[in-house]
């Protein structure tokens, strides 16, 4: 022994002396194998739920086994969560590898870190009275931020879409997607709460162990019903309110993925093509003649503004169906090297009536953020083409239909992800809902049927029949419970029309706005300060006055 009584440099941990006067080694914290297989398989439960699959209940298996993985491990929440959300994001989101590939990385690897944290919140919030309940606030909250940063967010992969075919549906136009994403959550934090209360032992025994099964089932119960009950509720259609029968173009893209991209003039003939095979079909009285025809966006890539060839083009569709046309088109401007994805109004008599440009827009899609930074060090990023320019109206057109004014509220592609433009546009008045979409890029993924389940959730919502157009996939109709009335195939030209009433009726979900996230928020910083304050406690220290 040295005169300050530490062990010599010489003597190596394990001698006999360097093991009278070390001090113990610490444990190296670590995750029992069990636990990342079962993050792992609790983000593929939680995405099947997603269509294609649709596979609602695993959805909230997955919920519940994350939970109770992290309620168990020691260390290393953050990064259970983390890899429960690479497994989540990669089966619902990985469908933007079409495009490329480190985007889609990118975007798994940053938008994962938000289940770390959510996982370190939902370990935390368990010491607090009611934890289940703040648990799922913490997930709302989770895809509240990730549905708004940054540039916008993406917020594709939230509970509440997973819930379409589901008894909790009917809730849609009661609380809206955010609602249902708690009520998600809800449930499987109360799966992860019987599961944990099952297995601590209790010195409990016969009815009092298994009454908490028994306030959670009927508690599912009641939801289910109510959900059930209200799937059928549509608000009626103003008394002898008018009708407007919608004929729909899907014209069809030649190639996929990247290969669909550059065919401008082909697209816009194939519409033309096929708005001349739905006139001759409602004119021999196979389908209704529609009132107005929707042609899908990207139905021009070419502005029929400026280019003499696609304006004829267009207008000849417009002389063929002898009467209004909403052609989705891309625009040049408003600056140089700018563009807008846009909707233009075409009307027999008047040409271009009206028109609202797109507003929720995709970075690295349709534009690049820090453009004059990041192209220079991305060359790739080239391929994005002009600028896109986000508009700024509420998405309705007040046009005449049948010679009296509607208002046609319009949702473009990636928009219909969006709370707020959907409620903006319900709420501004809007009479008939229409989504004109370009999928040609991600024919053959998820993306197509994700998409659609989405617009048949927001029909739900807002109690308003849909019609959606698109190039080449998933066009339809949708009825106000979310029913599919009629849809395409992919890889196919097609068309049909449809009767839909005018609704004025906006529903309680349209007019919460944020206000369910902002309950949550507030719910969560209650309950984040119920933890701290109990682990204090839990320490002895000293409450400061």
């Amino acid at each position: 022994m040295t005169a300050t009584g530490t062990a010599p440099t010489s003597l190596r941990p394990g001698t006999p002396d360097a093991a009278d006067d070390a001090p113990p080694a610490p444990r190296r914290p670590h995750v029992p194998w069990w636990r990342v297989p079962a993050a792992l398989g609790a983000g593929a439960l939680a995405a099947a739920g997603f269509a294609p699959l649709g596979w609602w209940p695993l959805t909230l298996v997955g919920v519940a086994l994350l939970t109770v993985v992290v309620q168990t491990a020691p260390r290393r929440r953050f990064w259970l969560g983390y890899l429960f959300g690479v497994v989540f994001l990669g089966l619902s989101v990985g469908w933007v590898s079409v495009i490329a590939v480190p985007v889609a990385v990118a975007l798994v690897a940053f938008e994962s870190a938000f289940y770390g944290l959510l996982a370190v919140l939902v370990h935390r919030l368990r010491s607090v009275p009611g934890w289940p309940a703040v648990a799922a606030a913490a997930w709302v909250v989770v895809e509240w931020v990730y549905s708004s940063v940054p540039f916008d967010g993406f917020g594709w992969s939230r509970l509440g879409y997973t819930m379409v075919d589901a008894p909790l549906a009917g809730l849609y136009p009661l609380v809206g997607v955010a609602g249902v994403s708690f009520l998600t959550a809800l449930g499987g934090q109360a799966l992860a709460w019987l599961v944990l209360r099952l297995r601590r032992p209790s010195g409990r025994r016969g009815r009092g162990r298994w009454r908490p099964v028994a306030v959670v089932l009927a508690a599912a119960l009641v939801l289910g019903l109510a959900g059930q009950l209200l799937r059928g509720w549509v608000p009626a259609a103003p008394a002898g309110g008018r009708q407007v029968t919608v004929g729909l173009v899907q014209g069809n893209v030649d190639g996929v993925g990247v290969a669909a991209l550059g065919r401008a003039r082909t697209v816009t003939n194939n519409h033309l093509s096929e708005t001349i095979t739905l006139m001759a079909r409602a004119r021999t009285g196979t389908i209704a003649m529609p009132d107005m025809v929707l042609w899908p966006e990207n139905s021009t890539d070419i502005d029929p503004l400026v280019d003499p060839t696609t304006r004829r083009t267009v207008e000849l569709s417009v002389q063929i169906a002898d009467r209004p046309v909403q052609v989705g088109a891309v625009l040049q401007g408003p600056g140089p090297d700018e563009r807008q994805t846009s909707a233009l109004w075409y009307d027999p008599e008047q040409g271009v009536l009206d028109r609202m440009e797109k507003r929720d827009l995709v970075p690295f899609g349709e534009y690049i953020p820090f453009r004059d930074v990041l192209l220079p060090l991305v060359p790739m990023l080239q391929m994005v083409g002009a600028q896109s320019v986000a508009g700024t109206s509420d998405g309705l057109m007040t046009v005449p239909v049948a010679g009296e004014p509607v208002g046609v509220g319009t949702l473009i592609c990636f928009e219909v992800a969006y709370d707020g433009t959907v409620a903006e546009t319900v709420g501004s008045g809007a009479q008939l809902l229409v989504v004109q979409s370009n999928q040609a890029t991600y024919g053959g993924t998820v993306e197509v049927p994700q998409q659609f389940a989405m617009t048949r959730v927001r029909a739900m919502e807002s109690r308003r029949e849909i019609a959606v157009a698109t190039t080449s996939s998933a066009s339809g109709f949708i009825g106000a419970d979310g029913s599919v009335v009629w849809q395409t195939a992919e890889f196919t030209a097609d068309s049909h029309s449809w009767t839909m009433p005018l609704r004025t009726t906006t529903t309680p979900a349209m007019q919460l706005g944020p206000t369910i996230g902002v309950a949550s928020t507030v719910l969560l910083l209650g309950g984040i300060a119920v933890a701290l304050w109990r682990r204090r406690a839990a320490r002895g220290e000293p409450a400061q006055r």
